[in-house]
């Protein structure tokens, strides 16, 4: 199991770096380009390679973290804490990126910047210079995100919600965004060298700070929602139901819970109604047998733990139904 998890921690650290070394040449030439031609959407696209260029270390030092091994005072690992830096990254994207865009086109619209750009040519060589490898960082991106969608089989964008490894989305987030920044960037500084005016320039960046916040909002949402606790893929606990209900021993299942512990990383708890002929070494042996069953059904399945209670427990009906809306049934009894 260790093995089959470290080639997609491989493939992420590629993806990582690779975007990195991307973004730290493009921002470097944008920071140029933007003190020769003194155009806003340029200075905006600086800010964005930068806070890109940031963000790529913060996930690198979040894939690295997150892989420590559980010990004493981590028992489930430390696969959560890649979600903490990956919400960094979005506040990064908004506080640096997006914000700093705002200003820059702000600026530009009330009449503080104004005239004609110095050597537009300039920006429009790094502009497009930069597409380039912003793409070649995208396919990279794109390719894994696909790749882990087709193995999870499901639709790319129901993969992107339902994910728990949000380091490939980060960054195809990213520069997808980058490359569409790009594209308002040209569209500013060749407006504004067409007709004169900053204003098309200062339209430009502000449209860079609109894209930015929406894909800090997204990024945001994933990992908040990763960070409180999500249930597992709806399949994979389906599937721990199904295969509960069909034990011998069990009479009824009366909850489930699961929760993504970090990347491909599930824990899952389960109170059963075992049938009462069982001895107790015969309930201890069942779990043992089902716990091992789990985990070679979904290698994403880290800990099982198995509890054996009554059915008909007042105080676990209520609290089974106010987080499900009703008791757990076989599959036979809902269809």
């Amino acid at each position: 199991m260790g093995g089959q998890r470290e080639e997609p921690e491989n493939e992420s650290g590629l993806t990582v770096l690779l975007a990195l070394l991307a973004n730290l040449g493009i921002a470097v030439a944008k920071i140029v380009a933007a003190l020769i031609t003194g155009s806003a959407s340029m200075a905006a696209e600086a800010a964005h390679s930068v806070a890109d260029t940031f963000n790529e270390i913060l996930l690198m030092v979040g894939l690295r973290r997150s892989g420590r091994p559980a010990d004493r005072r981590h028992p489930f690992g430390y696969g959560k804490e890649r979600y903490i830096w990956t919400l960094l990254v979005a506040v990064a994207i908004f506080g640096m990126g997006a914000l700093f865009s705002y200003y820059q086109g702000f600026e530009a619209l009330i009449g503080a910047r104004s005239g004609a750009e110095a050597d537009p040519l300039v920006g429009y060589v790094v502009l497009a210079v930069a597409f380039v490898l912003e793409g070649i960082s995208w396919q990279q991106a794109l390719r894994q995100t696909r790749a882990a969608a087709r193995e999870e089989s499901l639709p790319l964008f129901a993969y992107i919600r339902r994910t728990d490894e949000p380091t490939a989305i980060s960054v195809l987030l990213e520069d997808s965004a980058s490359l569409v920044g790009l594209l308002l960037a040209f569209g500013g500084l060749g407006l504004h060298q067409a007709t004169g005016s900053a204003v098309w320039d200062g339209i430009g960046s502000v449209l860079i700070g609109v894209l930015l916040t929406a894909v800090a909002l997204v990024l945001g949402r994933i990992n908040l929602n990763l960070l409180i606790g999500n249930q597992a893929d709806p399949r994979i606990v389906d599937d721990v139901r199904a295969r509960l209900h069909a034990a011998p021993e069990v009479e009824w299942v009366v909850d489930i819970i699961t929760m993504t512990v970090g990347a491909d990383r599930v824990l899952v708890c389960a109170r059963l109604d075992f049938r009462d002929a069982l001895t107790a070494g015969d309930v201890e042996r069942a779990c043992v047998r089902m716990a091992r069953e789990l985990r070679e059904a979904h290698e994403e399945i880290d800990e099982v733990f198995l509890e054996p209670v009554p059915r008909d427990d007042p105080e676990l009906r209520e609290r089974v139904i106010a987080r499900y809306g009703r008791t757990l049934r076989p599959k036979s009894s809902e269809a």
